[in-house]
């Protein structure tokens, strides 16, 4: 069955000996034809977008920024008071966007230890200011749910809370990142729980667990994700998002069959 979807490599993890320009490049030879990035804001958009026309390859999305690692910050989505900030910073990611074609920003919810009631009105604000500021530019804003043994204290850490939340912001224009590494450890069931999302689910990203490598290993048969994903036919991007266990072209034999296009 050829696949219905597009592999996307994430080159903030994946090709990490060459510089962050050289990826894209690297990634077209492999025989990718998307990449996505998680915080790409080092580097100037005009260069970026010059060497994607160079390799005939699109950017499929981005992260808003992360914010001072220093000081544990990873997004400010949900992080009470800090509006102001949020609102820049998403200014900074639309603009991004827009100068490298990306279609899709996950907008990074913020470590908040639990969803307190300040943490969710604040939530509920930027989402519903960022989803008006997005409207009619083609990108869809993601929401993902990270795991709470790599992230302790972020906003949200399952998919069926994700989906709770867009019930109540009710923006068409925001979706669920079904990322299998993350949802594999909080939750399972991960076939039903992807029918369970479907109208909700703006992108899928995929890694071994627990181990967050090459998806040909760990206790998860990614193959039968890949192959339900076309059977629905989903029509969006896989990005491919772990750290390889050595060099990233000699680990990508299992992308083969999902490449051939």
């Amino acid at each position: 069955m050829r696949p219905t979807f597009t592999l996307s490599a994430n080159i903030s993890m994946l090709f990490p000996d060459l510089p962050f320009l050289g990826r894209i490049g690297a990634a077209a030879r492999a025989g990718f034809r998307a990449v996505e990035c998680q915080f790409p804001y080092a580097t100037d958009a005009r260069e970026v977008k010059a060497e994607l026309a160079r390799h005939d390859i699109v950017m499929n999305g981005i992260n808003t920024p992360q914010g001072d690692p220093s000081r544990g910050e990873f997004g400010m989505a949900a992080v009470p008071g800090a509006q102001g900030r949020f609102r820049s910073e998403f200014e900074q990611a639309l603009a991004y966007a827009a100068m490298v074609g990306a279609q899709t920003i996950h907008v990074t919810s913020g470590m908040t230890f639990g969803q307190t009631k300040e943490a969710r009105g604040a939530f509920f604000e930027n989402f519903t200011w960022a989803s008006q500021k997005a409207r009619g530019t083609g990108v869809t804003l993601l929401i993902e749910p990270l795991n709470a043994v790599d992230r302790p204290g972020y906003f949200v850490s399952r998919s069926d809370d994700v989906v709770a939340l867009l019930g109540e912001l009710g923006c068409d224009n925001v979706k669920l990142l079904f990322d299998v590494y993350h949802i594999q450890i909080m939750e399972g069931d991960l076939l039903r729980r992807l029918d369970r999302h479907w109208p909700h689910v703006g992108h899928v990203q995929i890694a071994s667990v627990p181990a967050r490598h090459e998806p040909d290993e760990g206790e998860v048969a990614f193959a039968a994700i890949l192959e339900h994903l076309t059977a629905r036919g989903y029509q969006g991007f896989v990005g491919a998002e772990y750290n390889p266990r050595g060099s990233t072209l000699e680990g990508l034999r299992w992308a083969a069959p999902w490449l051939a296009r």
